[in-house]
């Protein structure tokens, strides 16, 4: 399985119900043999262009692990779903992660020296 990020802009008019598309989301992923590792509600934003003639959209985060065939699947339902506005699935980019990690690292470490020397 490979890691993947999904980012979806949900209708702005069903903010209330927000629990229902997003569970309808996190079913397709499960359906489809992926499993979510993290999950982020970004909250109802502008956006910089009308879409669907909205002006706003309330952006849902994910990341991801997928089998192979799971994001044609996902992207053939999220196509026609009403509740999901615009919505990117890509690939989980391996060097940026590996990089963040070495930095967080470096940090751990300038942190680890700083306090012996006190």
């Amino acid at each position: 399985m490979k890691e993947y990020e999904l980012t979806i802009l949900v209708h702005p008019d069903i903010e209330m119900n927000l629990e229902s598309a997003t569970d309808k989301v996190k079913a397709l992923i499960v359906d489809n043999g992926g499993e979510i590792i993290k999950e982020t509600n970004e909250g109802k934003k502008k956006l910089a262009y009308s879409i669907a003639k909205q002006d706003f959209a309330v952006y849902y985060y994910y990341e991801l692990n997928l089998p192979a065939a799971a994001p044609v699947k996902i992207s053939s339902v999220l196509n026609i779903s009403d509740e999901v506005i615009r919505y990117l699935l890509v690939r989980k980019d391996e060097r940026k992660a590996k990089m963040e990690q070495k930095q967080k690292e470096r940090k751990q470490n300038i942190t680890e020296v700083g306090k012996e020397e006190e």
